[in-house]
């Protein structure tokens, strides 16, 4: 049987993309803090098992974890309704059995994109399930803008409270890392503008943030050749010896040219999902 550590691990890579903050409703408070040191940039709330006297407002979190508690219709339909547009539920229950019931449970109650997996080749030890609550529009763009919209008035470095920093990266070659042949290394140069000549690195507070700047960029022709988003901590983004300028709006690049700056791609994180 897959111990606790493992299972919570195993949770953590199912957190959707968010915000510099991942805002997470822990159903039971059994997950939360051990998901909390692998990802501390969540910010946890705790919710009783029974859903009638919560106190959680609609459609306000990103996520919502369940460990190990007993799944009603009730809860199931709680969650549905503090879960934003694209959010998603992850449960872990070592005594259910994935299969198409499960799924059918999920979609039942209303949630979208159901994910079902056993926990181990053993079926009796449990299911991870997964579904998320579905997104208002089908335009990609204003979805990863519910994800991107709490980080709208993060722009002040000095006060910016995230873990990580996120760069528009052009790499070369443009290839996974295992595809790589020996003699080959990989080359990343981010985007940056001139701005009171002096040349500034684009950082955003989030992999969502950085996607809902770069979108409409490409279609208005202003930003080209960029391949990858890279993940840094802010630690190391501060180190750097060029400014930056934090989640800026994208039609800064209306009038002015991109230039691309190299980027030691060993100093950056795993990406997000």
């Amino acid at each position: 049987m897959i111990e606790r550590d493992g299972l919570i691990a195993m949770m953590a890579k199912h957190l959707p993309p968010s915000g510099a903050t991942l805002r997470l409703l822990d159903v039971g408070a059994a997950a939360g803090d051990a998901l909390a040191a692998l990802r501390p940039d969540l910010d946890v709330q705790t919710a009783a098992p029974d859903p009638m006297g919560w106190q959680v407002d609609e459609a306000s979190v990103d996520a919502i974890a369940i460990f190990e508690q007993l799944l009603s219709s009730a809860l199931l339909a709680a969650c549905l309704r503090a879960l934003r547009p694209g959010g998603r539920l992850i449960i872990i229950d070592r005594t259910a059995e994935a299969n198409e019931a499960q799924v059918e449970r999920l979609a039942g109650a209303g949630y979208t994109r159901i994910l079902v997996e056993a926990l181990s080749d053993d079926l009796a030890d449990g299911a991870l399930l997964r579904g998320e609550k579905a997104h208002t529009t089908a335009d990609t763009l204003a979805r990863v803008r519910v994800a991107a919209q709490h980080d709208d008035l993060l722009t002040d470095l000095n006060r910016y409270p995230g873990r990580y920093l996120h760069l528009l990266i052009h790499q070369m070659p443009n290839k996974p890392v295992w595809a790589l042949r020996p003699d080959e290394a990989l080359e990343w140069r981010a985007v940056a503008v001139t701005l009171d000549d002096r040349i500034v690195l684009l950082a955003f507070s989030s992999l969502a943030k950085a996607v809902a700047f770069m979108q409409p960029a490409v279609l208005a022709g202003h930003i080209r050749d960029i391949n990858k988003v890279g993940k840094f901590s802010a630690e190391t983004a501060r180190a750097w010896t060029l400014p930056m300028l934090l989640n800026p709006d994208h039609g800064l690049l209306a009038d002015r040219a991109q230039t691309l700056v190299p980027v030691d791609p060993s100093t950056a994180e795993q990406p997000d999902e």
